[in-house]
């Protein structure tokens, strides 16, 4: 089993109940849910910051650059998902 800290978190009540529903959803515990949360949040920081320093080291991308990644993303996440017919 992994090492786990135990922390205190106060969060308003509205955040709460989405947590706790969102938690629910994916068979998760709260916990495990905030801690998979974090870790997303944590990954797309460092895409930023590889971004910003590899624009920072070679200069802007291009809008043709950005339109070709966005074309790729949308084709790896049609990919991804299930086909519609699927039973």
């Amino acid at each position: 089993m992994a090492d786990r800290v135990k922390k205190s978190v106060s969060v308003p009540s509205e955040l709460d109940v989405a947590i706790r529903a969102a938690a629910e959803r994916s068979g998760m515990t709260y916990s495990g849910w905030l801690a998979n949360a974090a870790h997303r949040a944590l990954r797309i920081e460092a895409g930023l910051a590889a971004v910003a320093e590899y624009e920072a080291e070679r200069g802007a991308f291009t809008s043709q650059e950005q339109a070709d990644a966005d074309a790729w993303l949308d084709r790896m996440i049609a990919k991804a998902r299930p086909s519609e017919g699927a039973a």
